[in-house]
């Protein structure tokens, strides 16, 4: 996918200054269809800008830790009309989310998070457990704590940017 990513911070002096620019070093392909590109990691609210950390370029799960926020975007190929198994591997084996029995999709699962998340590019279906919406360029979605999943059902791929802030868990 190579996006350049852009992070600020400071010199010895306080001065604004750009500490990477470049593409994000931090690029998964965990199944054939998903290609995830991590940009930062917090670990804390509120979160330490002091130092020069590239918290982006380590290894997380799905969700953020307690406290703690993720950025990234993911590029969901066309799923060519069924869903890929490599999802359930990849969920399992990721860590951070949790996968309900007898989901209706091998990408189903919920995580302790409010998700903020910004169709950039194509065409999917949000899956939930008993509906679904079709989203596309330009549209937002809240995802509270929800078990979802993603399906592309089109031709052509469709990138997401996600924000996942830890939040408590839905009782």
């Amino acid at each position: 996918m190579g996006i350049r990513r852009v992070v600020t911070g400071h010199d010895e002096s306080g001065k604004a200054v750009v500490i990477y620019d470049g593409d994000a070093p931090n690029v998964k392909r965990p199944t054939s269809e998903i290609e995830s590109t991590l940009f930062w990691v917090t670990d804390k609210s509120p979160a330490d800008n002091s130092g020069d950390e590239d918290t982006g370029n380590r290894d997380v799960g799905i969700a953020p830790g307690p406290g703690g926020a993720i950025f990234r975007v993911v590029e969901f190929g066309p799923e060519g009309g069924a869903a890929s198994e490599d999802e359930l591997e990849y969920l399992s084996k990721v860590g951070g989310a949790e996968r309900p029995e007898g989901a209706r999709h091998p990408g189903m699962h919920k995580t302790n998070s409010i998700d903020y998340a910004i169709i950039m590019s194509g065409e999917i279906d949000m899956l939930l457990d008993d509906s679904e919406v079709h989203v596309k360029a330009g549209d937002v979605i809240v995802q509270r704590g929800t078990v979802h999943a993603w399906a592309n059902r089109g031709s052509e791929p469709c990138k997401i940017a996600f924000i996942l802030i830890d939040a408590d868990p839905v009782p």
